[in-house]
């Protein structure tokens, strides 16, 4: 049976910490509790589980904290956990069965996140595989009989172990804030950070919050090292911005870029908001259509679905069909996101 090290970064999480521990109770060979300045009773919880707690000095970087509860691991496999998680008895059976029985050779157990979508951040999937479980010390290999090289693409196990999230709050505020910070200071940020940044704006984000990333996502639409992916989330993200700043000429020249490039849900959804805006009802209900049935969404789920219907409903009230609106508020009304990915 391999042995493993559950790591967690924590900071005033009285109300759920136990919830979390409970729930791994059996499964671990030690816990590392690592404290990023909590003011309440989470180090005083976290003492009934373990003599392993370790103050850290926030610096705003998640990873640097994720990476210094690493580093007090022993045991040969490390599961990383958040407060807000939970294994209910059934998943902890399937742990427990998949601890008894991990191959060596397995570096990475990708395990279900559930219940994502409660909380509005960046998921578009209800049930989603995410990398939890990691081996500590990982052994490198010659693999080729001429040409030979190293290995280095990690042998990965999905399991169907699934983890309860269970958010207290939605953490876009605090989320975006770091965005923006990171933004201002002028560091890069990559193919991954940007697609969240963009994602958690449009599921979540407020119009302060677009108009605050406007700049940012403006030059996106420039740089030459971004990838096609990247040119059209920053597209979407600098025209919804601009519609929002009521810059007409702005909204179009990113909402073309967007349209040239195949489209996508979003761009149609913010056409179909602009001539709403105007009470261009007919020409909303084209842009809104393409939105709900002619393409897929990038960013938001949402907006390849209830949003444009709801739309639409609105769109064909306004214009005096109510059959048509009846149609489409319940169509919306039945809409449902796809559950896994």
């Amino acid at each position: 049976m391999v042995t493993i090290s559950l790591c967690m970064i924590v900071k005033n999480e009285e109300r759920i910490l136990a919830r979390c521990l409970d729930s791994l109770k059996g499964l671990m060979d030690e816990i590392i509790i690592v404290d990023t300045g909590s003011t309440d009773e989470t180090k005083r919880i976290a003492a009934a589980y373990t003599d392993q707690i370790y103050d850290f000095v926030w610096t705003g970087d998640f990873s640097e904290a994720r990476n210094f509860a690493f580093s007090k691991a022993k045991m040969e496999y490390i599961y990383s956990a958040d407060a807000d998680e939970a294994l209910d008895a059934e998943n902890r059976a399937a742990f427990r069965r998949m601890k008894e029985v991990l191959l060596s050779e397995i570096e990475i157990v990708q395990m279900y996140y559930v219940n994502q979508l409660s909380n509005g951040t960046i998921y578009n999937y209800d049930k989603e595989l995410r990398p939890k479980l990691f081996r500590r010390n990982r052994t490198f290999r010659w693999q080729g009989a001429i040409h030979e090289q190293i290995g280095i693409t990690p042998v990965i196990y999905d399991s169907e172990i699934c983890i309860q999230h269970l958010p207290e709050e939605n953490h876009k505020d605090r989320d975006l804030a770091a965005f923006a910070r990171i933004v201002e200071a002028g560091e890069p940020l990559d193919k991954r950070l940007h697609n969240i940044y963009a994602k958690e704006l449009f599921i979540s984000g407020e119009e302060k919050d677009f108009l605050a990333a406007r700049a940012f996502f403006q030059d996106s639409c420039k740089d030459g090292s971004r990838g096609e992916e990247e040119l059209m989330e920053a597209a979407c993200v600098a025209a919804k911005a601009a519609r929002i700043a009521g810059d007409a000429a702005d909204f179009f020249k990113y909402a073309m870029k967007a349209v040239v490039s195949e489209g996508c849900a979003e761009i149609c959804c913010e056409l179909g908001a602009f001539y709403m805006e105007r009470k261009d009802y007919d020409e909303a209900v084209v842009w809104l259509y393409n939105a709900a049935y002619e393409t897929e969404s990038i960013l938001d789920i949402h907006s390849g679905g209830d949003l444009p219907l709801r739309g639409l409903a609105k769109c064909y009230q306004e214009l005096g069909n109510e059959e048509q609106a009846a149609v489409y508020a319940r169509l919306a009304a039945e809409w449902k996101p796809a559950q896994d990915v």
